[in-house]
């Protein structure tokens, strides 16, 4: 024997689930299923599992038009990269847009960095470790020097942003952590190299 309060319960969650929206007659099982329409039988072979995917794909490019569709996409990617490049604010990625990243990237073009020297200066230390192999044991200690002067010039650096970005944008929300870190990565990299491409030159006065 159910007991009366799970029947309820049963009674209640069968008339939720055949319940129309309030407003609306309840649809018939033909209905909806007219309105889905039927359903494709699972293919049973790989073969099938093919032709359905064939049946279903797009017609097939000639030779031209493909070249000529990847000509397309090329000159596309060509382009934004461009205007990616140029600073169009439209084309930037996230990390970069917004007049504060732009004034940082400024300030960073601007100055000489002694982190931009860390690529070049470990390539040559590598360079230098495996052509003379005596000199192993002073690569050790040059190494510890290069990451010191790194580290200072990465801190001075952010000082030097959030100094001038709170000058510039008093309202700027942005953590000067974040701020700081954004331009001693982009002062790590070659000049030649930044993306965006600087649109300032070296001395320049920027604020």
């Amino acid at each position: 024997m159910t007991a009366p309060g799970i029947e309820s319960t049963s009674a209640a969650r069968r008339k939720s689930r055949t319940t129309a929206p309030k407003g609306r007659p309840t649809p018939k099982r033909s209905d909806a299923a007219r309105r889905r329409g039927p359903l494709p039988p699972a293919p049973m072979t790989l073969a099938e599992a093919r032709a359905r995917r064939k049946s279903l794909a797009q017609p097939k490019l000639s030779r031209a038009e493909r070249r000529a569709e990847r000509a397309r996409q090329r000159a596309q990617m060509a382009q934004r990269r461009e205007r990616m490049m140029a600073g169009d604010e439209a084309y930037l990625l996230p990390r970069d847009r917004g007049p504060v990243r732009r004034f940082v990237r400024d300030v960073v073009d601007a100055r000489r960095n002694a982190l931009g020297l860390f690529m070049p200066s470990t390539l040559a230390l590598l360079f230098v470790m495996v052509a003379v192999p005596q000199l192993q044991v002073y690569m050790s200690p040059a190494m510890m020097v290069l990451m010191i002067i790194m580290v200072v010039d990465g801190i001075v650096l952010g000082r030097k942003v959030s100094t001038l970005v709170d000058a510039k944008f008093p309202d700027n929300t942005e953590s000067r952590w974040r701020l700081g870190l954004y331009a001693a990565s982009r002062a790590s990299q070659l000049r030649r190299m930044r993306a965006p491409r600087p649109q300032v030159t070296r001395g320049a006065s920027v604020g």
